[in-house]
């Protein structure tokens, strides 16, 4: 009792002080000259003020969601954009609908709202509340890619520190903990790129055709759907209730906002960090562009035509570099370039 007893005196000395401030502020415009009370300094005063009745967007050193920073992030970053596809905000508007559906050019798509019934008759219809953003908190978060330039880096214990981990596709972690860590929080995949996960990983799916979708439900429960346009797994063990599925909304406005129409449709890379700078605070990013020698491949695997996607014009991976580095030079997210 005491304590809000305190609060409520701070909130009204607060009120009063600002409305003293207001009024000397507009009195010292009209009537006192400017040696008598400097109008720069009541100005100063009033900012700060407000500064103490909103809080910053996080107690970071760089928050990423603070606006004012770069004319370019601010036109590019939507926070009202859902990451994740949920029961209350699934229902697609036309022209998103008819871009995603020419993404892979199923031939005979289900109809989309009976498969998203029964996709959320089987995972949760709700946002993963562990990925809400909490005010007053620095969620730090490692978006690691899967690049050779992981290898003999070192960056392990580092990475396992940030609060979230995301991965992507296939990037196995058995093996190459000293250099890639051995902490998964989430994981993104589609289901010709899907690996088993570790109990407590969360899966998000992100699905570019409607069977994607119907793979999931299939994935665990009956095991009917073997094949998309490749092989993949009849059954995954993922727990239902650890499932989430990135929003194909989002997918385009990674692909309008960020890319600015660059390549088909965007990498799991991108969205990946697009992802993250709307539910992490600060963002750093690992295993992304080539090693030190320019070459492109997978930390876990020499293979020369591991960088073959940047000549088939699906993605763009040099525009998608320049978005990153921009993002970096303005201090939204930081880049370990590895060796």
């Amino acid at each position: 009792m005491t304590t809000q007893k305190k609060v409520l005196k701070v909130l009204t000395f607060l009120v009063l002080l600002i409305f003293l401030t207001s009024f000397v502020l507009n009195f010292a415009h009209t009537t006192v000259p400017a040696a008598w009370f400097p109008k720069q300094m009541v100005l100063e005063l009033s900012q700060n003020l407000r500064k103490l009745i909103k809080p910053p967007p996080c107690t970071c050193t760089h928050c990423i969601s603070q606006r004012k920073v770069s004319a370019w992030f601010d036109k590019r970053f939507n926070q009202t954009v859902q990451p994740l596809l949920t029961a209350h905000n699934a229902v697609l508007e036309e022209d998103t609908y008819q871009w995603w559906l020419r993404l892979q050019r199923e031939k005979k798509p289900s109809n989309l709202s009976d498969t998203i019934r029964e996709l959320f008759s089987v995972v949760p219809g709700n946002v993963d509340p562990v990925l809400e953003k909490k005010s007053g908190s620095c969620r730090r978060c490692a978006v690691v890619g899967n690049s050779g330039n992981l290898r003999e880096s070192s960056y392990g214990p580092e990475i396992d520190s940030h609060d979230f981990v995301l991965r992507m596709n296939r990037a196995p972690t058995v093996g190459f903990e000293a250099d890639v860590g051995s902490k998964t929080t989430h994981h993104l995949v589609y289901p010709e790129s899907f690996r088993e996960l570790g109990e407590d990983v969360s899966m998000i799916l992100v699905p570019f055709k409607t069977i994607d979708l119907q793979w999931v439900v299939s994935a665990t429960t009956t095991g009917t759907i073997s094949h998309t346009y490749v092989p993949v797994p009849k059954k995954i063990k993922v727990k239902q209730d650890k499932i989430l599925i990135y929003h194909p909304a989002f997918i385009k406005y990674v692909f309008d906002n960020w890319l600015q129409g660059h390549g088909r449709y965007p990498s799991t890379g991108i969205l990946s960090v697009i992802f993250s700078l709307h539910v992490c605070d600060e963002v750093d990013l690992y295993g992304f562009g080539a090693d030190s020698k320019g070459n492109w491949h997978h930390y876990w695997e020499n293979n020369p035509s591991a960088g073959a996607f940047r000549k088939t014009g699906v993605h763009d991976g040099d525009f998608e570099s320049n978005v990153t580095a921009t993002l970096a030079a303005i201090n939204k997210i930081r880049i370990f370039t590895g060796r």
